[in-house]
């Protein structure tokens, strides 16, 4: 692996003011003492405290972007970082706004001939008998989901109409348009990528109904275990779909794609994430491990992609068409 150039001053953006601003501190601090732990010089800074326009920027940055959620992965963040000609992790502009938007990620495969669930997008202010005949169409069990956040935050499963009222409640908090998407039944994956190069795909068997923010962040009996491609045809096949997304909406550096495998092994793409997480439960750093790379490496990676990245473009020929 390549070095990360002495002159680069590496810049953790971590925090904000999104819903999901408890765990983007704890990716922010984990992958920062990750990378002192390997010598690194890490500058700190929270965009919910200062304006990053305004802020005084060290010589040569690269921002490694930990923020989750709104601002820091719907494109906002990347558009400015882009204005202000600051090289960044993870996917540009217009991928991050695409992947963010649940219901457009899952047109934009769609119409690409790829699987995922059943869905319909419904106002967050629709009357409870519209969202019912909704649900309805779609059919039970099915997933309430908020159509622009992460950390399945506002997630409920809804087994019946007896139960739809609390869901549509909890998701409708978040005050954005919701996604009731089928229920598929079967197993739980998730493929982390590094420029469209696949690590080890994991399945997950969470103790709870479905994998939620629970699941994810709080219950140690949710179980993940790393596969051999190799070895297994369905992580195979989760795996070649995944890449075959994140090729198609252009992802860069970091990602990570969710899906079920149903009971005939057929694969379903739940979401796209451009910004996963780097907690102690992430799992990222859990796939990354598997090749032997600690948190430290891998953030080194996920800079050395956007530096090269971003070092590309400049030196690109400019066209005169």
């Amino acid at each position: 692996m390549n070095r990360i150039p002495t002159e680069v001053s590496i810049v953790v953006l971590a925090g904000g003011e999104s819903p999901e601003r408890e765990i983007s501190c704890e990716s922010g601090a984990c992958a920062a003492n990750a990378l002192r732990a390997r010598g690194h010089s890490v500058h700190e800074v929270d965009p919910a405290d200062v304006s990053l326009g305004e802020m005084s920027w060290p010589e040569q940055p690269v921002v490694l972007n930990m923020l989750h959620g709104e601002y820091g992965e719907d494109g906002t963040l990347q558009s400015e970082l882009d204005r202000l000609k600051i090289p960044y992790t993870g996917s540009d502009s217009a991928c991050s706004k695409l992947t963010f938007h649940k219901d457009q990620a899952k047109n934009f495969l769609l119409e690409r001939g790829l699987s995922t669930p059943p869905f319909r997008l419904i106002d967050h202010q629709e009357k409870l008998p519209s969202v019912l005949q909704a649900a309805s169409e779609i059919g039970f069990p099915l997933f309430m989901k908020p159509n622009a956040q992460g950390s399945s935050l506002g997630v409920s499963v809804v087994y019946s109409p007896e139960n739809l009222y609390e869901g549509w409640g909890i998701a409708c908090e978040y005050e954005c348009p919701v996604i009731l998407e089928k229920a598929i039944i079967g197993e739980e994956w998730t493929v982390p990528f590094l420029d469209h190069v696949p690590l080890p795909p994991i399945k997950i068997a969470p103790s709870h109904p479905f994998f939620d923010y629970s699941a994810k962040y709080e219950d140690e009996s949710t179980r993940y275990n790393v596969i051999n491609v190799d070895e297994n045809p369905v992580a195979r096949h989760v795996t070649e779909i995944s890449q075959n997304a994140c090729e198609m909406l252009g992802t860069h550096g970091v990602c990570r794609v969710d899906l079920i495998a149903d009971e005939a092994g057929q694969g379903w793409i739940l979401e796209v994430n451009t910004s996963p997480g780097m907690t102690s439960h992430s799992l990222v750093p859990m796939s990354a491990a598997a090749l032997g790379w600690d948190l430290g490496e891998l953030c080194e990676r996920n800079i050395l992609s956007a530096f090269t990245r971003f070092t590309n473009q400049e030196t690109k020929p400019k066209s005169h068409d």
